[in-house]
């Protein structure tokens, strides 16, 4: 079994009387990590699933009373799939606040719902934190820092979900099931979308723009959408985490771009998913993208998982002028430029490095990646 980071953080967390909100898209492995901490939770557990409809009809006009009888004398009591359960915040608050000596951890795979349903009713009342696929970080750690790099071109083509780790030679197999049926789950179901196939035909898009600028509107004439759907559309695709955006950063509006953005993946596999682009890595086009979305998002998950809070930025002139990536910590600027080959010529914008003087540059390739990622 391989040990995820966020389980020595959840394992702290676990004696005090706030709840532990877990996000994460299905399948990533948040009930595996919970089975992972079970010997430290307190005994007696209670284990109520979100996606049975029995525990649903039970929890979604629970009273104190019944909660109660529910939990009975158990000492921890987990929620898992939460978002699927109506008023579940007020659910977790009751529980929270009038049951004592009971810790409570609700997972959940989609933002959307579990956000809107928990904030306001939990506020100064949790800990959250967010399981992503597995991070090289991790696997260095299952395997070794030698047997990831070989297996470095292997993760840029099939991604770090659990299952596709784990089950070596049917990477497609198991991507094609998981794209086709938990991509647009969450999505489809509580926003009752109307369109599927234009939404499916937007993720498609945007897997394809995948590391580039995009705009609404372009977005919208391909997929016969207009701005203000595809808009909605994406952040929809966000909350149920499988994009995230990366803004421009703009200090100087004159000459930067201040209100684009870039689309990412939270994982190369389920990307390639999408398009049906399984080429080795020695036959892509789109190399650059790869491994661009593959460091940014590494670099997300070890900022994460290390409890570092950064702002996260890419950079570009009306001039086309570009950095990848920016991020910024106690007002300073750390900027990365992404070449997958070691031996590519260039480095950081000198009109970057002439703008911010003293933000601290770095070229990052095959060779020495890790450097920022352990």
């Amino acid at each position: 079994m391989i040990d995820r980071f966020l389980e020595k953080i959840i394992k702290k967390k676990l004696s005090d009387a706030k709840a532990i909100i877990i996000t994460g898209p299905r399948q990533i492995g948040k009930s595996t990590l919970l089975q992972q901490c079970k010997t430290k939770f307190k005994q007696p557990v209670a284990w109520w699933n979100g996606d049975e409809t029995d525990y649903r009809t039970l929890l979604e006009n629970a009273t104190s009373t019944k909660l109660r009888s529910l939990i009975g004398k158990s000492k921890t009591v987990i929620i898992d799939e939460a978002q699927r359960i109506h008023n579940i915040g007020i659910c977790m608050k009751l529980i929270t606040d009038n049951i004592k000596n009971v810790k409570l951890i609700a997972t959940g795979s989609s933002a959307f719902e579990l956000a809107n349903k928990i904030n306001e009713p939990l506020t100064g009342r949790k800990w959250e934190y967010h399981l992503y696929p597995l991070s090289f970080g991790e696997m260095v750690n299952h395997t070794s820092l030698i047997e990831e790099k070989r297996l470095l071109h292997q993760r840029l083509i099939y991604g770090y979900y659990p299952d596709v780790i784990n089950n070596p030679g049917d990477e497609i197999a198991l991507l094609k099931q998981l794209a086709d049926s938990y991509l647009y789950k969450d999505i489809l179901t509580w926003e009752r979308i109307q369109k599927p196939a234009r939404l499916e035909k937007l993720v498609q898009a945007l897997a394809f723009q995948m590391a580039q600028v995009i705009s609404y509107n372009e977005l919208g004439q391909h997929c016969g959408l207009n701005a203000e759907t595809v808009e909605k559309y994406i952040n929809l695709l966000e909350k149920a985490f499988i994009v995230y955006r990366l803004p421009a950063l703009s200090r100087n509006p004159r000459n930067e771009l201040k209100k684009s953005f870039k689309i990412f993946f939270y994982d190369n596999g389920l990307r390639n998913a999408v398009i049906n682009q399984f080429n080795p890595v020695n036959l892509r086009q789109d190399i650059g993208q790869l491994w661009e979305n593959w460091f940014i998002t590494e670099r997300l998950k070890y900022n994460s998982y290390s409890e570092k809070y950064v702002s996260r930025f890419f950079w570009r002139t009306l001039a086309q002028q570009e950095v990848d990536y920016i991020e910024e910590a106690t007002g300073k600027l750390t900027a990365f430029e992404c070449k997958w080959n070691p031996k590519a010529k260039g480095g950081v914008s000198k009109a970057f490095t002439n703008a911010y003087k003293k933000a601290i540059t770095h070229v990052v390739h095959y060779d020495n990646a890790e450097d920022f990622l352990l």
